[in-house]
């Protein structure tokens, strides 16, 4: 494989495609507005910056993965040439599936179609395309560039050579891939957003406040980040999202969302994205504070 056709330029979808360009791929980058595509490439320069500062690349390696990657806002232009999909796009059903849809309408036949889903379905993606033997779940970390885990997600009907592939490919960008099954929340947040969940309803039942919560994990347990922190900087409508799938998927009340969480994305707090979660971020620097409304 070597194109690779990236869709949504957003944290996830802009830490993709640095690297896939990092490793040498030639990657489409793919958003429905361009000052999306332009605020993802200032993004992935400032990412690259910091690689440089840090002695892990060059300025040469810097000026060739920038130029690796393309950017469109057509989505049949950005697909056509494919060798890879990988689609990163909001996580919510009726979006995928549309996308899957199209992708599958517009990619080369032999294109293998990724999803970086972080809970929906696989094989229910797989299912609107018309090969689903080549449907996948590709599930990078935030923040992708750093992150060494890639949980690769077979489909009902992905087949044996396609899950082969994408293992050898996803080592092939200095990842550990770990191939697992179709199942609500996967691994990673299967066991992850209980915990998270569960954090919430300490707090919303008065156990503790946010900064005791997050200690006793970070000190306790060696976390490098509370779970509190951490769903801020998931993005707690994404959260909200996951946990939906799971109670829907299980049908087990373990996995009802707590009512605070629910309220707190209704009412547009949803972390590190909108300036305030758990806690209050500071434009432009990486202070934070406990919220108001939880500084007790």
């Amino acid at each position: 494989m070597k194109n690779i056709s990236v869709i949504g330029s957003g944290t996830m979808g802009n830490g993709i495609a640095h690297v896939f360009a990092q490793h040498g791929y030639e990657v489409s980058l793919i958003d429905i507005k361009q000052v999306f595509l332009d605020k993802a490439m200032t993004t992935i320069n400032k990412n690259l910056d910091r690689q440089v500062g840090k002695g892990l690349i060059t300025e040469d390696d810097k000026k060739a993965t920038l130029d690796r990657i393309l950017t469109f806002t057509d989505l049949e232009a950005g697909v056509k040439s494919a060798d890879l999909v990988v689609e990163a796009a909001t996580e919510n059903m009726e979006v995928k599936l549309d996308l899957f849809q199209q992708i599958d309408k517009f990619s080369p036949e032999t294109a293998i179609l990724a999803s970086n889903t972080s809970s929906i379905s696989i094989t229910k993606i797989a299912a609107v395309t018309s090969r689903p033997k080549q449907v996948i779940g590709m599930h990078f970390m935030n923040p992708v560039p750093v992150m060494k885990l890639v949980e690769v997600i077979r489909g009902y009907a992905t087949s044996d050579e396609v899950t082969a592939r994408v293992m050898v490919l996803s080592s092939n960008l200095s990842k550990d891939p770990v191939e697992v099954n179709d199942y609500p929340g996967f691994v990673a947040n299967r066991l992850l957003m209980p915990m998270i969940n569960e954090a919430i309803y300490s707090l919303f039942e008065g156990v503790a406040g946010v900064n005791e919560i997050d200690t006793v994990m970070k000190l306790g347990m060696a976390h490098p980040m509370g779970p509190l922190q951490l769903a801020d900087f998931i993005g707690l409508d994404v959260c909200l999202s996951i946990l939906r799938v799971l109670h829907e998927g299980f049908g087990n009340p373990k996995y009802a969302p707590c009512p605070l969480l629910v309220n707190m994305v209704q009412a547009g707090y949803k972390g590190v994205k909108t300036g305030e979660g758990f806690y209050k971020y500071t434009a432009g620097s990486k202070d934070m504070a406990v919220a108001p409304r939880f500084d007790n």
